[in-house]
């Protein structure tokens, strides 16, 4: 792993559309993460390109991942000069040229660029993995987050022998258990912290 620096990147819909509507298309975004961590010669476009080799130089690290209906969380480290503005570019436009032609329709999916935000301390980056991982019991999709199939939790707990898409063995010196509680730990609060933003949004309308 050549990266130094992480980020917390984050993007979203335009005006909140709901854009993950079936099971099929987390699958489908997954597995267009999975495939351009690398540089490719060719386009992800079919399913049978899923496990292609066609790939060159890794564009990034993904320690963590959370897809929510109308947003995606990363946290990534970058092993390539701009391997991020290239890996953000390439899921975001493979997945919008899908969306459109499974739903026949033209134009931008994405609100503008994509955001992100340097992690400046070990102790931020995992807070951050956490905070991904809770994000759809925060907003009441599920109970407990390893019912999530669309994050990276179920990669930190073992849980399946599904896509390998993170890297985080040496960025988390924590056991799977470990892990799991310190992440159930935090529930009761993220989602008091969560109904405070939702009131400070209200008040400011």
């Amino acid at each position: 792993m050549k990266s130094e620096n992480f980020y917390h990147v984050f993007t979203k819909s335009i005006a909140g559309y709901k854009i993950f509507v079936k099971e099929s298309d987390y699958r489908r975004m997954q597995e267009i993460i999975w495939y351009y961590r690398y540089e490719r010669k060719n386009k992800f476009s079919k399913v049978k390109d899923f496990m292609s080799e066609d790939f060159g130089d890794k564009l990034v690290v993904i320690v963590s991942y959370c897809i929510m209906p109308t947003h995606l969380h990363f946290t990534l480290g970058e092993e390539k000069e701009g391997g991020i503005s290239k890996f953000m570019a390439n899921i975001l436009n493979s997945y919008t040229r899908y969306f459109n032609l499974k739903h026949n329709r033209k134009g931008p999916l994405w609100e503008s660029r994509f955001k992100y935000v340097l992690i400046e301390t070990q102790e931020q980056l995992l807070h951050l993995t956490r905070y991904h991982h809770l994000n759809p019991v925060v907003a009441e999709l599920v109970k407990k987050p390893e019912n999530w199939k669309f994050s990276s939790y179920r990669e930190y707990l073992n849980y399946d022998g599904g896509l390998k898409i993170c890297e985080f063995e040496e960025l988390i010196d924590m056991s799977s258990s470990e892990y799991k509680r310190f992440v159930e730990d935090n529930i009761d609060y993220q989602k008091e912290i969560h109904k405070i933003k939702e009131l400070i949004k209200l008040e400011t309308l």
